[in-house]
């Protein structure tokens, strides 16, 4: 007999994902021709839904029975007055007057004497020069009061947020069972966008310097935290196993192995508590901190670009001299004895005579004319790009609103509520499976909960534009410095500046150039966010093993070709990454464009800082950018892990 194979069974041909997401965003294009603008839960910019009147109701509540209910008499309140207290010691001592006196404890010149001392013990001479010179500026300004009130609120939130996570981040990087419990707290407290913290603080603790500590101190401590912990868990386990042979006892191990070994790190993580807190502080003006943010957000709602620079610029230089000092200290280096004792010193005089006189208390008045000269330079220069280049300027903006921002608003924004959820819960299937979808039904569910999903899709649509920009900044530019280390020395700094400013000062010059719109905050939100996407796509491409380069270099293959099909797919995992980095400082930026007419949530939760009865309205609209932002991070982070296996 002869033996008769079976027949192999035909493969059935796999269908690409991205074909079956092309399909479905065409029967929902085809969908919204036929259903446009209907069922799209669109709430006037003065409606009200039963949810936001009853958060409305609970706050008058609360307010009501402040000054008598246990939980406000014995906690919420004690908390606020310590608080108050503790901002309250810090600003007379540097920018108040305190004491029954007309100018602070230490004024200007103690102030400057103090900043260059410290700067010279901890980071060198050079670094004291640039701190001396940095203070300085803040005066000549006009902007002194205000820059003391701005790190006076810094401090403060520092100070606490460190007594807090320092301590923390040792327990995380001694224990692995609170390392993984205090994680997931920490990703959602960086998911959320500073201004969601704000509405629910005023809440309990009223509007002023409190609740803008305490908002700044919760934005600011998961760096700490994180950091420490890490710092602790890298310290190499032959040192701690050596420690512990030699009969330390654990508290010995830590306090003479773990932090010392962990020292750079730690203070790293010290510096980026500071520049977290001083970008919240600014942002905290909303809720009456004061300081330079104060200025920033009334000059922007007065369309006063001039203002709003100088006081900008004031933040800037306070932040690069904060996170230079702080940089520096990172490295150790010793002092001659001599030079810390001549510059304690000098401190000291300098100290005494602005305590003891008013010349060296308050920054003389002459000599604040360079503040008004860049306010009037500023004006001048913004009336003359508005009047010489609206071609080259309109231009851009209508051109990217025109094909990019109001179509894809029109699609989410105008096609029913229910379609755009079952179309975002299909490619979320596609992207990272049913527990992706779970997810952003659940987010979903809870944006149509709010009364606000029409506000929610326009912030989406600015959102999705300028992560798409973003992007191609970044691959762009990335893939440059990624593959030319000189290019990398010269563009990184340039990089490392712009991550330090926080983010109000990135709406001034896109106000100037384009006026208060939606497009000047998606264009401030791709500047904000560009800075990060391109430092992690860089490090990806420069990641790539060089021999993969060279082999395919040898078999004949050009520049764009190497870029494109070795180095840019053996580095989508920084791509993933960049892109989830790249959507959560957007979304965060675009929702502070809402003081600057980018409308929708950012409106929402600014109008309800201002106006009482709008309280409820911008509470659910801080929720539901948490919301988008919990939602646009685990899609993104489910694509970086299914692209990455």
């Amino acid at each position: 007999m002869v033996a008769v194979s079976a027949p192999r069974p035909v493969p059935r041909p796999k269908v690409h994902k991205g074909l079956i997401a092309g399909g479905v965003v065409l029967v929902w294009l085809l969908l919204w021709l036929l259903f446009r603008d209907t069922a799209t839960l669109a709430l006037g910019a003065s409606e009200l839904t039963p949810l936001h009147r009853w958060v409305n109701e609970l706050n008058d509540a609360v307010g009501a029975s402040r000054n008598s209910n246990p939980l406000f008499l014995y906690f919420f309140n004690e908390i606020r007055l310590v608080i108050d207290g503790f901002v309250t010691f810090v600003q007379a001592m540097i920018a108040q007057p305190s004491f029954g006196r007309p100018v602070p404890v230490v004024g200007w010149l103690g102030v400057v004497a103090i900043a260059g001392f410290v700067s010279l013990a901890a980071a060198g001479w050079r670094v004291a020069l640039l701190a001396v010179a940095g203070f300085a500026f803040l005066g000549l300004q006009g902007l002194w009061q205000e820059s003391m009130d701005t790190l006076s609120l810094t401090l403060a939130a520092v100070v606490i947020s460190l007594l807090v996570g320092i301590p923390l981040g040792i327990w995380a990087g001694l224990s692995d069972r609170v390392n993984r419990v205090l994680t997931p707290v920490l990703d959602f407290m960086q998911t959320m966008p500073t201004f969601v913290y704000l509405a629910p603080l005023t809440l309990f603790f009223l509007i002023g310097p409190a609740s803008a500590t305490i908002a700044t101190l919760i934005y600011a401590a998961p760096p700490a935290i994180r950091i420490t912990a890490h710092a602790i868990r890298a310290v190499p386990r032959t040192t701690v196993e050596a420690s512990e042979s030699l009969g330390a006892t654990p508290r010995q191990t830590l306090l003479k192995v773990l932090l010392p070994s962990a020292r750079g790190t730690i203070v790293l993580g010290v510096n980026q508590t500071i520049m977290a807190a001083l970008s919240m502080v600014t942002i905290a003006a909303l809720i009456d901190a004061p300081g330079l943010g104060k200025t920033v957000v009334k000059a922007l709602q007065t369309l006063d670009v001039g203002t709003a620079f100088n006081a900008g610029l004031a933040i800037v230089v306070l932040a690069i001299v904060l996170d230079r000092v702080t940089t520096a200290a990172t490295e150790r280096r010793t002092l001659p004895r001599w030079a810390l004792l001549g510059g304690l010193g000098v401190t000291g005089v300098a100290v005494y005579l602005s305590y003891t006189y008013l010349w060296a208390a308050e920054f003389p008045a002459s000599g604040v004319e360079v503040g008004s000269g860049i306010r009037q330079g500023t004006t001048a220069a913004t009336e003359w790009v508005q009047d010489t280049l609206p071609v080259l300027t309109g231009g851009f903006k209508d051109l990217v609103t025109s094909a990019l921002l109001n179509p894809l608003q029109a699609l989410l924004a105008g096609s029913p509520w229910f379609l755009v959820a079952l179309v975002v819960v299909a490619l979320s299937v596609l992207v990272g499976g049913v527990r992706a979808a779970l997810t952003s039904a659940v987010c979903l569910g809870l944006l149509v909960a709010t009364g606000l999903w029409q506000d929610a899709m326009t912030t989406l649509a600015a959102t999705l534009v300028a992560t798409v920009m973003v992007m191609v900044l970044g691959v762009v530019v990335g893939v440059w410095m990624g593959r030319s280390r000189r290019v990398d020395r010269l563009v990184r700094p340039v990089l490392d500046a712009g991550q330090v400013m926080p983010a109000f000062v990135y709406l001034v010059p896109f106000l100037a150039l384009f006026s208060a719109s939606r497009f000047t905050a998606v264009v401030a939100a791709v500047v904000f966010a560009a800075p990060v996407a391109i430092k992690i796509i860089a490090d990806g491409v420069r990641a790539v093993s060089p021999a993969t380069v060279e082999a395919s270099t040898a078999l004949g293959g050009s520049a764009w070709q190497t870029i494109v099909k070795v180095q840019l797919p053996m580095a989508r995992g920084a791509l993933t990454l960049a892109a989830n980095q790249g959507l959560i400082y957007v979304l965060s930026m675009v929702v502070v464009g809402g003081l600057v007419g980018a409308g929708a949530l950012g409106y929402d939760v600014v109008a309800g800082f201002s106006q009482g009865q709008l309280y409820g309205k911008g509470l659910a609209a801080g929720v539901a950018i948490v919301v988008l932002g919990v939602m646009l991070d685990r899609l993104t982070q489910a694509a970086a892990k299914r692209w990455t296996n």
